[in-house]
């Protein structure tokens, strides 16, 4: 198995968890990883593929991409977009080495919230500059918080279009993602602490069921995703958020 953002959060729980439960797990993240790898860059990607590949020794029969940035810029839709599906793409071929390969993507209630159409398209259609390009435009015109929701929701389009292809459903691997509300982890911290933030965040992303959730909540949502029970979800964006996918798009 392979997790990506493996050195805090919800990637350290994943992989703990799986070690818990007897997987080897290659690690990946910018330290304190078995495979370190800056994920902002392509040469970065293309060395974490190679050294997770070079790891794995044959078939790699996981996949959770757990790495991203909160802190709004160009390097958050590199990691959080396509330090996701360069991973995921550079790594097809391990994953469908195996006799029941599973990929689980990190995506974010955040994708269901307001975004930028222009920023979203540039990610599809795979044009890492021109995405840049439009996420410094949107700090210039002090909408850095467009970026975050925009990168999600571009996941998302990526991950219902890929899953059903011949490439990976044809193929076997599974490939879905789970949506989490406001979690406990370093990337929160500073938000969670401010009370003006914090009201922002309850007002955006209302979670009766729990509270803010813990990151091993998330895993484990991710290990049943990777399990080789899994056997018939493809594309599929799992909630869990409290409930409030629930509540924010339902009709009033």
């Amino acid at each position: 198995m392979a997790v990506t953002g493996a050195a805090s959060g919800i990637g350290a729980a994943t992989a703990a968890l799986l070690r818990e439960r007897g997987d080897r797990v290659v690690a990946v993240d910018l330290h304190d990883a078995d495979v370190c790898a800056d994920l902002t860059t392509p040469r970065g990607r293309r060395s974490a593929v190679e050294q997770v590949t070079e790891l794995a020794n044959g078939p790699l029969d996981g996949l959770v991409t757990c790495a991203g940035l909160s802190r709004a810029g160009a390097p958050q839709v590199s990691v959080n977009y396509f330090g996701t599906t360069d991973l995921v793409t550079g790594l097809r071929p391990v994953l469908a080495a195996s006799s029941a390969p599973r990929v689980a993507l990190v995506g974010s209630i955040a994708a269901t919230h307001p975004h930028d159409a222009d920023l979203v398209a540039a990610c599809v259609d795979d044009n890492e500059d021109h995405a840049h390009t439009r996420a410094e435009e949107l700090v210039a015109d002090r909408r850095p918080h467009d970026i975050y929701p925009s990168t999600k929701a571009a996941l998302a389009h990526w991950l219902r279009r890929t899953a059903v292809t011949e490439e990976y459903a044809g193929a076997g691997i599974a490939l879905n993602a789970v949506a989490p509300g406001v979690v406990l982890s370093p990337m929160t911290a500073e938000l969670v602490s401010d009370p003006k933030w914090r009201a922002v965040m309850d007002a955006a992303v209302p979670m009766p069921l729990g509270g803010y959730s813990p990151p091993k909540a998330i895993a484990h949502a991710l290990l049943w995703l990777i399990a080789p029970e899994n056997t018939h979800m493809a594309g599929q964006m799992v909630f869990v958020d409290g409930g409030a996918e629930v509540i924010t798009s339902s009709p009033r």
